[in-house]
């Protein structure tokens, strides 16, 4: 399919790792890009259905690691509409879970550059899933709440401290790097028992899983050697897995 040369922005939700997740919506309109700009959690396999013309930026964020500023990233947006038309935005999970998505939509549209929202599968939970872990269960969860573990400066999120209250399964992204911190805190609030799970690398073949307590968890994590990007589900519902009959992704390794 050609390229589309009407100056747009789509931001489109990658998913979470395997490029076979990536939505149908999200597959065709790859597919009329003059520009990607994809992000660190992007299965670059997705690059593949744009066209050989489309212009391809790395714009990928890590912690302590940034190839552009998000000033940056919105000044190419604008820049690359001008020039190739139909720019998308791919984003890992989906775009409006602590992704930006939204301000960049924003941005393009305060330059009269026409923005469209394509969700994707998040991680917060599809990661959880995968690993046999439902975020609710009738009886034992009725709601769950999903927290950056990291703010802006680089201290943990408040929010944790009123999760740790909750009977709520409580799903923390971008945490890894404060598991000390989150498991001090459900700790302090009574909950040393509470199962959790450190799920690393959601549903690539390097995925790899954790399974503890919140008193047990940071050695095992340290132990296994786990990093980001991963995803930390605090909650009754981990529980499930020790005696459940689910299959677990054929790629998955756990450690418990």
């Amino acid at each position: 399919m050609l390229s589309d040369p009407t100056p747009r922005l789509s931001v489109v939700g990658a998913g979470i790792g395997d490029h076979e997740l990536l939505t149908l919506k999200g597959l065709k309109t790859l597919q009329s890009a003059g520009a990607v700009l994809y992000d660190a959690l992007t299965n670059e396999a997705l690059l593949e259905h744009a066209p050989a013309t489309a212009v391809r930026v790395f714009v990928g964020k890590r912690r302590g690691f940034k190839t552009y500023t998000q000033e940056e990233i919105n000044d190419l947006i604008v820049s690359l509409a001008r020039q190739h038309g139909h720019v998308v935005r791919l984003k890992g999970g989906d775009p409006f879970v602590f992704g930006r998505g939204y301000e960049e939509m924003e941005y393009a549209q305060s330059y009269g550059i026409p923005a469209e929202y394509i969700p994707g599968i998040s991680s917060s939970i599809a990661v959880a899933g995968l690993a046999g872990i439902p975020v609710t269960y009738r009886n034992l969860s009725r709601s769950f709440w999903v927290i950056t573990g990291t703010t802006a400066d680089g201290s943990l999120s408040p929010d944790i401290h009123v999760a740790a209250s909750s009977d709520a399964t409580v799903v923390v992204l971008m945490g890894v790097a404060k598991l000390p911190e989150i498991a001090a805190v459900f700790h302090a609030a009574g909950k040393g028992d509470l199962p959790v799970a450190v799920l690393q690398n959601g549903s690539l073949p390097s995925a790899k899983n954790v399974f503890g307590t919140v008193d047990t968890i940071v050695q095992q994590v340290d132990k296994e050697n786990l990093g980001s990007p991963a995803v930390i589900v605090l909650g009754e519902v981990v529980g499930l897995k020790t005696y459940t009959s689910y299959v677990q992704h054929p790629y998955a390794s756990s450690a418990i």
